[in-house]
């Protein structure tokens, strides 16, 4: 009795395991093949880089929310759909 119960028991294990395993492989989306900088939606600290404008070159140094000169990454096709976004340059991904 002991090893059927063990056996039943292995079994669920697998059963649940295999299932969550498929579930989350496909919930992961493709990485963009190309990114763009979009400016004019970053948050304030928030941006990825140095400003379009030189005033700084340091990512998360972007005093205000939404400035015209600090941008973040975003996939390409995706900045123009952002109220607000400006595409500044395109980037393949790595």
């Amino acid at each position: 009795m002991k090893k059927s119960h063990s056996l039943a028991s292995s079994l669920i294990v697998l059963a649940l395991g295999s299932g969550l395993a498929s579930t989350s492989a496909l919930a992961v989306p493709d990485a963009p093949k190309n990114w763009e900088k979009c400016t004019g939606i970053s948050k304030a600290g928030m941006n990825d880089c140095g400003a379009t404008d030189g005033a700084h070159r340091c990512a998360g140094a972007a005093p205000e929310d939404g400035m015209e000169t600090e941008w973040i990454y975003v996939p390409e096709g995706t900045c123009e759909k952002i109220v607000g976004g400006t595409v500044h340059a395109v980037k393949p991904a790595k």
